[in-house]
């Protein structure tokens, strides 16, 4: 165990091959991670492992209307396809830009937000009627996005080392903020009590004021980050880094982001779920 007393608690075995991100679906009790052709379901009651969704590059699997459905982005066939959470029957296939990649919700529009990797636009759906609702052209290697909750979101795009920052129902760019000190932005989350963005980038991570872009403060975390998880209950937020098989524990409880623990996970391990319970 670390010094915070984080520490690795279980190992659970699955396929072999390509990973990316991993979600916690509550609704349905399980960790849902997106494997190259298929999305893994790991049952948190038994830990049994199934698979649904069969796809070819597949990248986010979002649990959207009240986890009844779950969005999958798929990057072989530029689609987003909405498949019943309980069967894994497709329920609606809706295309996309190219390359789509990491999803998010926004519950002041009640969109979700695909962020189209190679195409450079976020494609905004509605998860409700399975409709394009519009794009938002921003430009470059679009990796994770966070929303505030006032219907804006910020979006990491990695090849440009900047956040774009969107309104999302003006479906327009307010601002693009240069990270200095970030190489390759890709995970990001909000801490709404502090009103502060988190970012994680190769073997640093910066916090940003959401309203001015300000680069507030640079903290040294592994190499290989690939997602960031805030906890607002504990004020924490957690990033995890593939390359150097460690999870950095950042600290807000002062307002300003220190960290607290380095914790050893294991090379391969870059991306990260939180369950809030």
């Amino acid at each position: 165990a670390a010094a915070s007393g984080y520490h690795v608690v279980d190992r659970i075995a699955g396929p072999d091959g390509r990973w990316e991100y991993v979600r916690v679906d509550k609704a349905n009790n399980r960790v849902l991670v997106t494997h190259g052709s298929n999305v893994m379901a790991i049952d948190l009651a038994t830990r049994a492992v199934s698979s649904f969704a069969p796809g070819q590059i597949l990248h986010d699997a979002m649990p959207v209307n009240g986890g009844a459905e779950v969005l999958v982005t798929n990057g072989g066939t530029a689609t987003a396809v909405f498949v019943n959470a309980k069967t894994g029957a497709t329920v609606a296939t809706v295309e996309t830009g190219k390359g789509p990649d990491a999803a998010a919700f926004d519950s002041k529009t009640g969109l979700a937000l695909v962020m189209d990797h190679a195409g450079g636009q976020v494609t905004l759906i509605d998860p409700k009627t399975h409709k394009v609702a519009g794009t938002i052209d921003i430009g470059g290697d679009m990796e994770a996005a966070a929303v505030d909750g006032t219907g804006r979101a910020f979006i990491n795009v990695e090849d440009k080392n900047q956040i774009a920052a969107v309104d999302i129902a003006q479906k327009k760019v307010l601002a693009r903020w240069p990270l200095a000190g970030c190489d390759g932005p890709t995970g990001i989350a909000y801490d709404a009590a502090d009103k502060l963005l988190i970012a994680a980038c190769d073997g640093a991570s910066v916090v940003v004021d959401p309203k001015s872009g300000k680069v507030l403060q640079t903290l040294a975390t592994g190499k290989g980050a690939d997602g960031v998880a805030f906890d607002a209950r504990q004020k924490l937020a957690f990033v995890p880094a593939g390359r150097a098989g460690t999870l950095s524990l950042i600290s807000f409880a002062s307002g300003k982001g220190v960290i607290v623990d380095t914790v050893p996970t294991q090379v391969g391990a870059p991306t990260i779920g939180l369950d809030e319970r």
